[in-house]
């Protein structure tokens, strides 16, 4: 039974959300502040976590950064719940590591319909269980990845979208075709994200740094091994 969490401080969404969570047969378990979540951190870590944006205490994007920081919860997929819904603070919350992102008001069935898939993308039953590439390989079972033996610490987010540019070496990937494998969904005007993402992947490959992964102007990225 998959276990998920709630972050809100509005008692009456939380045990709103919490209700239908259960009822749709998950295992499911709230916190008020962000201290409460932390403590509870220390005994264990849920499949999913529903976060909404603005708390008492620390903001949820705070608290989404130090989750990305944390080895515990580095790769815990995120669902970020806020009354914010610009296109901005959409793309503020994707680049800060959330896997998915729900304006309020929000449907309850539209709800367990995106955990659902968020679920199934960070599950990584999809994916091919091990990927080389030169000295890159990829290993999806223990979310492990190493370059000339030397491990890389990659996010859920950079992780698949690593993995799917090297499941099709030489096959360029629009950015909409990323957004939509890698996020779930289509959202437009938002390839800012995928940008950032691949930037950081080459930051954190070192040598594959602007080598392997290869930019095709006004298209998107490719995996190509001559790439020069």
């Amino acid at each position: 039974m998959p276990i998920i969490w709630m972050l809100e401080d509005d008692e009456n969404i939380r045990e709103l959300v919490l209700y239908a969570l259960s009822s749709a047969g998950f295992s499911a378990r709230g916190f008020e502040r962000g201290s409460e979540l932390w403590r509870a951190l220390s005994e264990g870590c849920p499949n999913l976590l529903l976060l909404d944006i603005m708390l008492p205490d620390e903001d949820g994007l705070m608290v989404l950064a130090k989750l990305r920081r944390d080895a515990r919860a580095q790769a815990l997929p995120v669902i970020l719940l806020t009354a914010k819904g610009s296109e901005f603070d959409r793309v503020h919350g994707l680049d800060a590591g959330a896997d998915d992102y729900i304006s309020k008001p929000f449907s309850v069935l539209e709800l367990l319909s995106r955990v659902r898939a968020v679920l199934r993308r960070g599950g990584g039953e999809s994916l091919t269980p091990a990927l080389a590439f030169g000295d890159l390989r990829l290993d999806a079972q223990r979310h492990s990845a190493a370059v000339q033996g030397k491990p890389v610490s990659l996010t859920n987010k950079e992780f698949t979208l690593l993995h799917y540019l090297l499941s099709s070496p030489g096959i360029v990937r629009t950015r909409e075709q990323i957004m939509n494998y890698v996020w779930g969904t289509d959202y437009l005007g938002e390839s800012r994200t995928v940008d950032m993402h691949i930037k950081t992947l080459r930051q954190k490959l070192g040598e594959m740094r602007g080598v392997h992964i290869v930019t095709v102007r006004g298209i998107g990225y490719k995996i190509e091994e001559n790439a020069k």
